[in-house]
């Protein structure tokens, strides 16, 4: 772990140098890189920095108390500092092995979130409008933007399948714990007899990718046209402004009637089918790697029961940490944090296992 740390270090430095080079900052898109790498490297040296000084001031500590007719008061000052600095060693050792663990390279992305109603009739569409309003209030929360890219919704206020664009800093790297199925415990408003039913709904988290992230072949997508349909807007059953995309090698479909403009439905469905795709590639390398796959907090598998929220108990319950909040309300109104953090924290803890 030190030779690594000691080669970072020297790549900082080399780094450091590079960005404040008039000839590299003159090339905007070789100094960008750099400066990016820079920043990655940053919160490393940093916290090694930090462990150097303190084990520097172990030794110090040690050669003072090893001298000979050292006053008793002095004596005593240095065994109290020694004491507070051997016990920083262990937590900076800890984080500096979390510093230095793989990193995601999804885990800057915007977010593309997928919630589909699943068992559970008009219940289950239900809960997947209250799933849309807590992710949005989570954004919110967070500072992140958010754009509604695809809704279908019931006659109730339920809705069926809704895609969501969430953009900004940390988004994927906090939200790709969530992907999986979601069960709610509750008396449905139109049960007169006060039974509890269970229903769910599935949640997909897809980190947003670039054109040159995926091989898409215009060729191999079916672009279909169709009036849109839906509350209220002069351009409903009016023009044909939704698109459908099927890209055919795979079967994938995706739907998109947001906009009243065909070109920006047809931007957006493109920008779900690449994310969808790229998901796809990335599950499949998964499965190649199953001791990795094991290894997660979550496979990210759309069937894994994932969290129960039971109203009458007013309690959230993460099967992956076995986490229990009686908060429910406050959790369904975007304050996740507690519970994610576990997800991140446990998610570290196995990895450092293999470390």
């Amino acid at each position: 772990m030190f030779d690594k740390l000691s080669f970072i270090s020297e790549k900082y430095d080399e780094l450091t140098k590079k960005v404040s080079d008039p000839d590299i900052i003159a090339d905007q898109s070789k100094w960008q890189k750099y400066a990016k790498e820079l920043g990655e490297l940053e919160p490393i040296v940093k916290k090694y920095e930090e462990y150097k000084k303190v084990k520097e001031g172990i030794a110090d500590n040690k050669e003072l108390l090893g001298e000979s007719g050292l006053d008793d008061e002095l004596k005593e000052l240095a065994k109290m500092e020694l004491s507070e600095l051997e016990a920083q060693v262990e937590p900076l050792e800890s984080e500096l092995k979390v510093l230095l663990l793989p990193k995601d390279p999804n885990d800057d992305k915007n977010v593309i979130l997928e919630i589909r109603a699943g068992t559970g009739g008009d219940e289950a569409a239900l809960f997947g409008a209250d799933l849309l309003r807590m992710y949005t209030r989570y954004a919110e929360r967070a500072g992140w933007k958010t754009e509604l890219m695809e809704l279908n919704e019931t006659g109730i206020g339920g809705v069926k399948e809704a895609v969501m664009l969430i953009k900004g800093k940390g988004a994927y790297s906090r939200l790709k714990y969530e992907s999986g199925a979601h069960r709610v415990q509750r008396v449905p408003e139109t049960e007169s007899s006060g039974r509890v039913h269970t229903s769910a709904a599935t949640v997909a988290v897809l980190p947003e990718v670039d054109d040159v992230e995926v091989d898409l072949n215009p060729n191999d997508v079916r672009v279909d046209v169709y009036r849109a349909s839906g509350n209220g807007g002069q351009c409903v059953n009016t023009t044909d402004s939704a698109v459908r995309l099927t890209h055919e090698p795979t079967g994938l479909v995706v739907t998109c009637q947001d906009e009243k403009s065909q070109i920006k439905n047809k931007e957006k469905a493109f920008k779900v089918l690449r994310s969808r795709l790229y998901d796809l590639k990335m599950q499949e390398q998964n499965d190649e790697i199953s001791q990795q796959r094991k290894s997660q907090v979550g496979s990210g598998d759309r069937s894994e029961r994932i969290r129960t929220y039971n109203f009458p108990q007013g309690r959230v319950s993460d099967h992956r940490t076995g986490v229990t909040l009686y908060k429910l309300d406050n959790f369904l109104d975007g304050d996740m944090d507690e519970i994610i953090d576990g997800l991140i924290t446990s998610d570290q803890a196995e990895k450092m296992k293999n470390f």
